[in-house]
């Protein structure tokens, strides 16, 4: 494992169309930092699969629901719902094409590689905003992790996400009672308040306890119908 003196090493480096991302190794764990912010790492995955998790548990019992996870990350969203049968589709919306390639030949595909060959899933490389605007396809389930939270992100555009506006583009693409799941590092009141305001229902956020300091959380809420 990693010790407090040991110095991260590169394994990969490239300018993506979003800015530079970067692939570490530091010990045993694989880290990914966008635009000089650490994203996540390879040591845990609770929070993301209570991300997932949550999610399904929030839905009205429906037969075979579609999920779409916003952010491929290092894979843990993934993994754990192709290893739910609950889910009858998977679809996997990603960015940046390196952390695609990462996965699909590189250093995560460990992680990744049983999920991926998962007849129902299916990786689609687009900026998260513009696919939920232009897709005329529903799901049943967002379950969206592509900043550290919404007053946190990882590049200037992705605030509109966590706007009212870019709110309803995800009701839009949720099909009634369908269930919007935030990732975030710390919680939020103020997002809580602009999900009600852009006419989500059942808004609530879970506690996610770490080791240290303010719990990670994931936010809640459902789109009427």
């Amino acid at each position: 494992m990693a010790t407090s003196y040991d110095a991260p090493a590169v394994i990969d480096r490239r300018e993506g169309p979003y800015g530079e991302v970067v692939l570490r190794r530091h010990g045993a764990l694989l880290q990914i930092i966008a635009n000089g912010c650490f994203l996540m790492d390879t040591s845990d995955g609770r929070s993301e699969r209570l991300l997932v998790d949550a999610a399904r548990d929030a839905l009205d019992g429906r037969a075979e629901p579609s999920v779409l996870i916003g952010g491929l990350g290092v894979g843990f969203s993934l993994a754990h719902a192709a290893g739910d049968p609950c889910w009858g589709r998977i679809t996997v919306v990603e960015r940046e094409p390196a952390v695609i390639e990462w996965h699909l030949d590189g250093p995560l595909a460990a992680l990744s590689a049983q999920a991926l060959a998962d007849p129902r899933t299916s990786i689609v490389e687009a900026d998260l905003l513009t696919h939920v605007n232009e897709i005329s396809d529903t799901y049943d389930a967002l379950c969206l992790d592509i900043d550290n939270g919404p007053g946190w992100t990882v590049t200037e555009g992705n605030q509109s996400l966590y706007s009212k506006a870019g709110l309803a583009s995800c009701a839009r693409a949720l099909r009634p009672g369908g269930v919007l799941a935030v990732w975030s590092a710390q919680p939020s009141p103020e997002f809580e308040g602009t999900l009600r305001n852009a006419g989500f229902k059942g808004v609530r956020t879970e506690e996610i306890p770490v080791a240290r300091g303010v719990p990670d959380v994931v936010h809640l809420a459902v789109r009427p119908g």
